[in-house]
């Protein structure tokens, strides 16, 4: 192996490393919500608006950062019309997606909340990027999508026989959390290609959370505050700096050096380390079915995202 090759090697392993970090760190913001939600009289609107409010000004200063740095480099970035309404959008998104993901933590539970959430999305962005991208799957893809299906109801069957019941609340909400995050990706996808990392990060935080100010006002959310303790503000902070921010830079710094078909498999495990985090931690048990179902879900997704990357795709 020559010089030139081992740098390049190098790179692509410690890219790999910083997405699974990422993965791991994303994984433990269900499980410090469902203590938070457990412990405190904090609801998942507010929850979703604290963590907004965190993560914005940190973004705020690695956009400034970007910025300097596409200077260096005799690039640039100008904010248009069309930059604008997509950051406004993915604003949007992100309250939505911040709200029904949280409610769906709070009325179900950590693992298979995130599970349907996470993995049920790319399945719907294959479906709808036909009609409204023009990409069309191919055919192990749609086989993928379809065995996808099978696993989120073998999930959901799972969790019934578990608890005795239809949780049917929270598995909506968490259905859809999987739409927003679907309409997040195909927006970021369709109009917001050559944006800085950062500045989209930033442009989209903000506006999520000036957002749901209202919406938490009405609600009463913001009454909650006030009776909460310093360990429920570690939790926050916890969630707003950890999974949030660092969990951000660690992903997108992976993604520079790491193949999309690589990073898109790594990403993958983020709700099976929600799962076992949650079996491990908050005694949340999937049962049988439940438990294959997850695995099949996760393998069709997997697959889904193999076949529809490119052999020379890169991020």
């Amino acid at each position: 192996m020559t010089s030139t090759q081992t740098p390049q090697r190098d790179d692509i392993i410690r890219g790999t490393m910083l997405i699974g970090i990422a993965a791991a760190l994303w994984a433990t913001t269900s499980i410090a919500a469902k203590f938070l939600f457990a412990g405190s009289s904090l609801d998942a609107l507010t929850l979703g608006w604290l963590r907004l409010m965190i993560a914005f000004p940190v973004f705020f200063f690695l956009m400034r950062w970007e910025r300097r740095q596409l200077a260096r480099s005799g690039g640039g970035f100008r904010l248009n019309r069309r930059t604008l309404l997509t950051l406004l959008s993915l604003g949007v998104f992100q309250a939505a997606y911040q709200s029904s993901y949280l409610l769906a933590i709070d009325l179900t539970g950590a693992g298979i909340a995130t599970l349907i959430a996470l993995c049920l999305a790319p399945v719907l962005v294959a479906i709808f990027s036909a009609p409204i991208l023009g990409e069309r799957p191919g055919l192990v893809t749609i086989l993928a999508l379809m065995v996808a299906i099978v696993g989120t109801v073998m999930l959901v069957a799972g969790d019934v026989s578990v608890t005795g019941h239809w949780r049917i609340g929270g598995i909506a909400l968490a259905i859809l959390a999987a739409f927003v995050y679907a309409g997040f990706t195909m927006t970021s996808r369709y109009s917001a290609s050559g944006t800085p990392v950062f500045a989209t990060a930033f442009g989209c935080f903000l506006t999520g959370a000036v957002i749901l100010v209202p919406v938490i006002w009405l609600d009463g959310g913001f009454a909650t505050l006030g009776t909460l303790v310093i360990r429920d503000w570690l939790l926050v902070a916890y969630i707003g700096i950890v999974p949030t921010c660092v969990g951000y830079v660690c992903f997108f710094t992976g993604m520079k050096t790491t193949p999309a078909t690589t990073s898109s498999i790594i990403i993958t495990l983020e709700p099976l380390f929600v799962a076992a985090l949650a079996w491990l931690i908050l005694g949340e048990v999937l049962g049988t079915m439940g438990m294959a179902g997850a695995v099949i879900l996760t393998a069709a997704v997997i697959v889904a995202s193999r076949s529809s990357a490119g052999p020379a795709d890169k991020t």
